[in-house]
């Protein structure tokens, strides 16, 4: 992950890029986590990394969903009400048989899969809004792919900063020399790379 997305040529590649971007951040965040600080919550957030890491691959499912059905709505999900409900509540935490590196690869396939459907589909085809929560507005019927990929985009930016401050509550690691330990820069005057301690 460099420090800044790459320059774009068009609509499209500036989507992808921004989605990649976005995603890759995840990746400089649990750089060097044991998963028992992958799974602690340290902040005010309730949340862990793992569980961050967990819900933004839940939020990019669930959206991708959408947009490969769309101009349809996805097919009902007809499990039982507290199934759906337990799954829900699972994607927000990493439990004690979840390790770090196998919530990491889930949010790598998932990744492929968003890009894969950023890159191929119709970005003007309409995608219905769900009437099945009261967080939907109830004055459109249906959003573009363009807006669903955007709004990915809000969500992976947005969860990504919380992910920041849990990761600073864990260890004091912040993003940049998070991402110049992952990827090998040199040490600079101004920027010394993470490494764990001792």
């Amino acid at each position: 992950m460099p420090a800044l997305a790459a320059p774009v040529t068009d609509e499209r590649s500036a989507l992808r890029e921004f989605v990649s971007y976005h995603e890759s951040a995840y990746f400089a965040i649990a750089y060097g986590l044991t998963d028992e600080q992958a799974r602690s919550t340290p902040s005010a957030s309730a949340m862990s990394i793992g569980g961050v890491i967990k819900h933004v691959t839940t939020m990019q499912r669930t959206w991708m969903m959408r947009v490969e059905a769309a101009p349809n709505p996805p097919a009902p999900d007809t499990r039982p009400f507290d199934v759906r409900q337990s799954e829900f509540q699972d994607g927000f935490v990493m439990r004690p048989d979840q390790t770090l590196r196998q919530i990491l690869d889930a949010f790598a396939a998932q990744n492929a899969e968003t890009l894969r459907l950023v890159e191929s589909a119709d970005l003007d085809a309409p995608v219905p809004v769900p009437t099945d929560a009261p967080w939907f507005p109830k004055d459109i019927t249906h959003w573009s792919v363009r807006w669903v990929i955007h709004h990915v985009i809000n969500e992976l930016a947005r969860h990504s900063g919380q992910a920041d401050v849990i990761r600073e509550s864990i260890d004091g690691a912040t993003m940049y020399e998070l991402i110049a330990g992952l990827e090998g820069w040199p040490a600079t005057d101004w920027l010394t790379p993470w490494q764990a301690a001792g």
